[in-house]
């Protein structure tokens, strides 16, 4: 049969087997197994225990679950509260200044984290009434909060540049250092459009505060800055060549640990044992998903789908960015019913030969595939982020939650459209600490 036939068949059956509800590790597995079996033959199968365990033989890959239990010990604490507190009081007279600060809170939060409903939730909690209270729309609330929690997987520390980085073979302390300006700018995007949304729906009380003394806002800054501290050496350990990914993760996550342990007196054993619990859950369902995403890619290469597929894209002699703009639909709708990691994992055999022969730069192109992967966060019919907002909020419709996350879509496209013309915004960083990339990576 002809690969790209095979590939069509191979495309259909993986969708089929997600839409049943089956996890996407165990889909993914049950789709290479079988197109294996039936096209290559049973000795094929042999080989699949083997490429499933070599896919998690990386010491690299002890950085995801060291980062997922450091995002874990902060979100068990009211961190997000606080952080939300902190921002809130000093950027009280601003205008507009308590959607700028929980937009600034998912942003900071975020940077611990790296979880996007984590971030959701934990700022959504106290953002979310408090800004209904005090006059802002519900679509301006739950969106803003909803879009702002997307920011986990592109502000580092970020467990999705850390998968992207194993999939391609790319430098993850770059990657880190690649997402760190356009998070932010996307940040201050989010800030503008909510300031422009809450003026345009009317009232001068929605920009109206209290104010708060110096001492009120300094008093509750040694809740937050030392995980914010912790946050800059673990990146400074790895940009510094001071550590491995792995060491530094493991390093960071035992000072949050401890850091909530002692600043907000998570002495019981219970606590501690559902952080380590439920971050061994996620870490499990993540490294699943990479290795079964390592046999999908090898019975993809295996039949010849991957390099017939690569071939067949490069003899269309489109423009490059006509294809950047083919990819970037794709993505697009591949987040709409996938979580992230499974969309890297999947798509990154196949685009990486093309983007490079393209010459496009891999670390700029990490941040533009984030930024889509952002989008599918906030749309439906996955959204887990409008979910995790409707649960916190319940008052609020999906409905109202979707509408008011629509803008916010729209501000991730101007994001990537202005990535296009000004790639620097996510080179230069890492160009400037690192020294240029050789040959892209």
């Amino acid at each position: 049969m002809d690969p790209l036939t095979l590939g069509a068949l191979v495309a259909v059956a993986t969708v089929l087997i997600l839409f049943s509800g089956i996890s996407v590790g165990v889909g993914l597995l049950v789709v290479s197994a079988l197109f294996l079996l039936i096209f290559d033959g049973t000795r094929s199968l042999e080989m699949m225990p083997e490429i499933f365990f070599a896919d998690l033989n990386s010491f690299t890959i002890l950085s995801i679950p060291m980062f997922i239990v450091m995002g874990a010990a902060i979100a068990s604490t009211r961190a997000g509260a606080d952080i939300f507190e902190a921002i809130e009081r000093w950027l009280t007279r601003v205008p507009g200044g308590l959607v700028v600060s929980n937009i600034g809170a998912c942003a900071l939060f975020a940077s611990m984290s790296g979880s996007s409903p984590a971030t959701c939730a934990a700022i959504g909690k106290m953002g979310i009434p408090e800004m209904r209270k005090r006059g802002y729309p519900d679509g301006v609330a739950a969106g803003s909060i909803a879009a702002g929690g997307t920011l986990g997987i592109l502000i580092p520390p970020s467990v999705t540049m850390i998968v992207y980085g194993i999939a391609t073979e790319t430098s993850i302390g770059r990657l880190f250092l690649a997402g760190l300006v356009p998070g932010i700018m996307l940040a201050l995007i989010f800030m503008a459009w909510s300031i422009f949304a809450s003026w345009r729906a009317g009232g001068v009380h929605v920009f109206s505060a209290r104010s708060y003394s110096l001492a009120e806002k300094l008093e509750v800054l040694p809740r937050v800055v030392p995980f914010l501290i912790v946050v800059g050496l673990v990146l400074y350990s790895m940009y510094g060549g001071i550590a491995t990914t792995s060491e530094t993760a493991a390093v960071g996550a035992t000072l949050c640990l401890i850091m909530a342990i002692i600043i907000y007196r998570m002495w019981s054993p219970h606590k501690i044992w559902a952080v380590l619990r439920d971050s061994t859950r996620e870490s499990i369902m993540i490294l699943f998903i990479m290795a079964g995403a390592g046999v999908f890619a090898y019975m993809m290469s295996s039949l010849f789908i991957t390099q017939t597929i690569a071939a067949w894209i490069a003899e269309l002699e489109v423009n490059r960015w006509v294809l950047m703009g083919l990819i970037n639909l794709l993505l697009l709708f591949a987040g709409f019913f996938l979580p992230p990691v499974a969309v890297i994992l999947m798509t990154a055999p196949i685009l990486m030969p093309i983007l490079i022969a393209a010459d496009f730069d891999p670390y700029w192109f990490a941040v533009i595939l984030t930024i889509n992967l952002e989008i599918g966060l906030i749309t439906p019919p996955v959204g887990l982020n409008l979910f995790v907002i409707n649960s916190i909020a319940p008052e609020i419709s999906l409905r109202t939650i979707l509408l008011g996350s629509l803008p916010y879509v729209m501000c991730m496209v101007l994001a990537i459209v202005i990535l296009c013309f000004f790639p620097w915004i996510a080179t230069g960083l890492p160009d400037l600490l690192m020294g240029p990339a050789v040959g892209g990576f």
